[in-house]
């Protein structure tokens, strides 16, 4: 399944790079359940370093036929090193599972936080937009697209700071790629007409997480999938009045969801766009 026993990665809490196995980690309780395994909270026995043990049953893998998706996921996040990109260590395996030790992230998932608050004020959801656009900059600069920004997928660690979680879907490519794939809601008009995409998919959803954060849903919700489909395909964009959402953030979002993905709003100039000048916390912590 994975070509060595232990990751290639250093290990938590020092740069010393080592073999892995199950017994050097106290493990504490579940984080969270995937359709593949689960996530623990765990501790590096020597240097008591916090992580979360991913525990991905290798049966799932062989049944899913998720092999080859896996790797990728696994060689693309351990490459990544950016502030708001959650840190892959390392992994072991056993006769039955896959152990990828991540950076435990205390805040939990962003999708709870925003369930919680029903919305974010402009200051807390240009935070997070700034913060996402200049992870996916760098990510962009290494040739990997993400394609599954969502709010499960990102993570708060214990100050506030977003991380993206989740590279099951990324690609490391520098050309246009065909394979339908993400969170329906969260995809670009050249996704759902299974046309060639490439980085801009991820400025699309930048628009899609914008509008989310300001209004509680998504943009092009529907009864139905195929209702959703024809809403993005059409960018069918509509703004429920309210005196919360300025008309600083519509215009941002306008110029992220654009159905020629020439035309979208690029990553720097998200980062230079008066909304999130006058709204972003520069530290990209949210206190509130």
């Amino acid at each position: 399944m994975v070509s060595s026993s232990s990751s290639s990665s250093s290990s938590p809490g020092s740069s010393v790079k080592r073999n892995w196995s199950i017994d050097d980690f106290e493990i504490g309780k579940p984080l969270g359940k995937g359709k593949f395994g689960r996530v623990y909270l765990a501790r590096e026995s020597k240097s008591k370093y916090i992580v979360a043990l991913k525990v991905i049953f290798k049966e799932q893998v062989e049944k899913y036929k998720m092999h080859h998706q896996l790797k990728r996921e696994m060689a693309i996040q351990t490459s990544l090193r950016h502030p708001n990109v959650l840190r892959l260590y390392g992994w072991f395996h056993d006769n039955e599972k896959i152990y990828l030790i991540l950076e435990y992230a205390h805040g939990g998932e962003l999708y709870k936080e925003l369930r919680r608050s029903r919305h974010f004020s402009e200051k807390q959801a240009a935070t997070y937009i700034a913060s996402l656009a200049q992870a996916l900059a760098y990510c962009h600069e290494k040739h990997v697209i993400h394609r599954d920004i969502k709010p499960e997928n990102l993570l708060l660690d214990h100050e506030g700071r977003l991380k993206i979680a989740d590279f099951g879907w990324s690609v490391q490519s520098k050309t246009k790629r065909h394979t339908m794939c993400g969170t329906l809601d969260y995809l670009a008009p050249e996704m759902v007409e299974k046309k060639a995409h490439d980085y801009a998919v991820d400025n699309w959803t930048l628009g899609v997480l914008c509008y989310e954060f300001l209004y509680g849903v998504p943009p092009f919700e529907a009864d139905s999938q195929a209702d959703t489909f024809r809403r993005i395909m059409k960018v069918d964009l509509t703004f429920p009045f309210t005196p919360r959402v300025s008309t600083e953030a519509q215009n941002l979002i306008i110029q992220l969801l654009v159905k020629d993905s020439a035309k979208r709003l690029s990553l720097e100039k998200i980062l230079e766009h008066p909304w999130i000048i006058k709204n972003a916390d520069p530290s990209g912590t949210c206190d509130e």
